[in-house]
């Protein structure tokens, strides 16, 4: 057994019946076979064989008695393929429209905590033969990095397929479990005043450079995120839609004018929600603010668990000219980024270790049920560079990857955007008030790519 860290029970602890925290990966394959039959049961045989490789899908989680200390994963534990692996139909035509339909809807139910937290759906009947993997796992067991290199191993080529020497597992006593509690709250005793004096630090060395650069006008006061439509209560629908850039002509406008790709999706984006926001609020006067996930541990190798801090970027929805909004999406991100020197990341899993999960539960619900002006963000964007090669899975090719994060309290709209191969994959996900189509999103986002890539005169 082992701990969930800070940042896990967080994303943990925030799930209500109107905000669930699971991912979704969606792998778009070409069959070796074109019958839909066969490519199920290889499917489900393939991914049998490979469970091995997959440790975090045999994790099962365990409360402890009286929320006395965060969950613990119980490793190695039977998976049922019936409840877990599920097919699905894709209506006809078969397009991407009615398979971000259906994607939406596997989205709009929470994950069962009786059972390892994930599910797999075969969705057949894509046009020209094709299937789709949609993958549905809980933020709490691996963040994006992690996400990645589980679905590599999930691909042929990851290695020999070894069986499993672990001793099956077995639930521990209560006795057990408030012993294992006992010992981790006197290490994080022990480790607090260490912790205490890096937060310190870290807090006064912000400060002192926030005072050293004054007044920002077009940057948005981080922390204190205006109102605008994306922010209220979210409802539990939710709606996906998705769409695809080719990364060639990403890197060359990206290049051309001498910015990093992350700035140029970030760019993007403020430009598709100042579309929005005029549609939607009837006006875009002042900056947002993005929160942008950051890993703090980019190792191929881990599978599980979150090592993620983040980045407060403030977006100029309010610029109308598309090359000054990009000029001020990057200066904001350089400023985000020294921030981030100065506060080292790591310090937010720590904090969160030491916050007591059933205060942390009941914070969370409040916040999820309820409308405030006190907001810390408007919206997350992600931007996660995928594999470079196609990827397959016995013998289907895997033509297309997505990846899209959850809704987080208060904010209704997700966007993420995967690179794989040659492709900008764009996902976007909301719950069912807060746009009239999410597609409008994805729309705005290709609209406002290719606004930046003219106005540079490419």
């Amino acid at each position: 057994m082992k701990r969930l860290n800070g940042m896990d029970a967080l994303l943990l602890y925030s799930e209500t019946p109107n905000v669930h925290t699971h991912t979704l990966k969606i792998a778009i394959l070409s069959p070796a076979d074109s019958d839909p039959d066969a490519g199920f049961g290889a499917f489900r045989r393939g991914l049998e064989r490979r469970l091995p490789l997959l440790e975090p899908l045999r994790y099962k989680l365990v409360e402890i008695p009286g929320r006395l200390h965060h969950p613990m994963w119980l490793e190695n534990c039977s998976v049922d393929l019936d409840y877990h692996l599920r097919r699905v139909r894709v209506p006809a035509p078969g397009g991407r429209r009615e398979l971000d339909r259906v994607i939406g809807e596997i989205a709009s139910t929470p994950l069962d905590r009786r059972y390892p937290l994930w599910e797999f759906y075969f969705a057949d009947g894509l046009a020209d033969g094709r299937w789709a993997l949609i993958g549905k796992v809980h933020h709490a067991l691996a963040d994006g990095v992690a996400s990645a290199n589980l679905l590599a191993r999930l691909m042929d080529g990851a290695g020999d397929v070894a069986s499993s020497t672990a001793e099956p597992c077995a639930p521990p006593s209560p006795r057990q479990l408030l012993r294992a509690a006992g010992r981790d709250h006197l290490r994080q005793l022990a480790e607090m005043p260490e912790t205490v004096r890096d937060v310190a630090a870290g807090s006064w060395r912000l400060h002192r450079r926030a005072r050293q650069r004054g007044e920002q006008p077009d940057f948005a006061q981080l922390m204190h995120a205006p109102a605008t439509f994306l922010n209220h209560v979210v409802s539990p629908a939710r709606a996906f839609a998705s769409d695809t850039l080719p990364l060639g002509l990403v890197k060359i406008t990206a290049r051309h004018l001498g910015i990093t790709i992350n700035d140029l999706v970030l760019a993007m984006a403020t430009g598709a929600l100042r579309t929005l926001s005029l549609r939607y609020d009837g006006a875009a006067d002042r900056p947002i603010v993005a929160s942008v996930p950051l890993s703090t541990d980019q190792s191929s190798e881990r599978i599980t668990g979150n090592e993620i801090g983040g980045l407060a970027v403030s977006l100029p929805v309010h610029i109308d000219d598309p090359l000054e909004r990009l000029r001020l999406v990057s200066k904001a991100t350089t400023i985000a980024k020294e921030n981030q020197r100065l506060f080292d990341q790591e310090l937010y899993g720590r904090l969160m270790g030491y916050v007591p999960p059933a205060v942390a539960t009941r914070v969370l619900q409040w916040v999820a049920e309820h409308d405030t002006d006190h907001r810390l963000m408007n919206i997350p964007i992600s931007n996660v560079p995928g594999p470079r090669n196609y990827g397959h899975f016995d013998g289907a090719r895997v033509d297309e990857i997505c990846s899209v994060g959850p809704l987080a309290p208060g904010c209704g709209m997700n966007i993420t955007v995967w690179s794989y191969v040659d492709q900008l994959n764009i996902s976007v996900i909301t719950d069912d008030v807060t746009v009239g189509d999410t597609s409008e999103a994805t729309d705005a986002l290709l609209e406002a790519f290719h606004e930046i890539h003219c106005a540079a005169g490419i």
